[in-house]
């Protein structure tokens, strides 16, 4: 199936030159030449990716890519930030705002296709598998819900990918790099803090039905997910 990708971008020539690249590398592409224009096209057909430009007049691309993620709607829409700024704090507020992946300008075109290559091969990676229940906690991959005996919980979409991960490679130590690599595909730009910042908010929604009990930190080594006493 044709992928459809939304450029989202108020700087008419980078916005005409990666939709032209996107379209001759097979991919079917739309424009938008701010926020407020990409929000309503999203309403109207949901995009398979956003790529998604930091500096606009009017609703940044952080202000979208945050509002996009509270909205159940769009809160699983990959969203790959493309901007100059290059600071390593820029990047990382860049990806806490919920984007998955981060291009700093100029790009080739090689490296936003490689990139958006990746970014769409982990999204897809759970369509077929199996349901995952631990002790009444239970993931659907296919529809991308978790619920505590029925009872449906809201994860970020980071926290329910290291959910994911987690409930299907138990009982082994992963150290912050490796949960990089396998949780976010590697991305240079995240530091291992971030890794326990997002391991907190996870615990906090497993905390009222004590499920934050079988994400055990292993001190000196990482993490690791046992419904066994560590």
């Amino acid at each position: 199936m044709i992928k459809h990708i939304l450029v989202v971008e108020d700087e008419t020539a980078i916005r005409e030159m990666v939709a032209d690249t996107l379209i001759r590398n097979g991919y079917e592409c739309s424009e938008a030449g701010d926020a407020e224009q990409a929000v309503a096209m999203i309403a109207d057909r949901m995009p398979d990716l956003v790529l998604l430009d930091w500096m606009m007049p009017g609703m940044s691309g952080i202000e979208m890519s945050r509002r996009l993620k509270r909205d159940d709607a769009t809160r699983e829409l990959p969203i790959i930030l493309l901007t100059a700024r290059g600071e390593e704090e820029d990047k990382v507020s860049g990806l806490e705002s919920g984007a998955d992946d981060y291009v700093t300008k100029p790009f080739s075109t090689r490296e936003l296709l490689a990139r958006i290559k990746a970014v769409l091969r982990r999204v897809g990676t759970h369509e077929d598998e199996a349901l995952i229940v631990v002790d009444g906690l239970e993931l659907d991959p296919v529809a991308q819900r978790v619920s505590v005996n029925a009872a449906p919980l809201t994860l970020g979409p980071t926290e329910y990918r290291l959910l994911h991960f987690f409930m299907s490679h138990p009982e082994r130590v992963y150290s912050r790099s490796q949960l990089l690599d396998r949780v976010w595909g590697g991305n240079v730009y995240i530091e291992e803090r971030t890794v326990d910042v997002h391991i907190r908010r996870l615990r906090k929604v497993l905390e009222p039905g004590g499920y934050d009990r079988l994400i055990q930190t292993v001190r000196g080594s990482g993490y690791r997910f046992s419904n066994k006493a560590g």
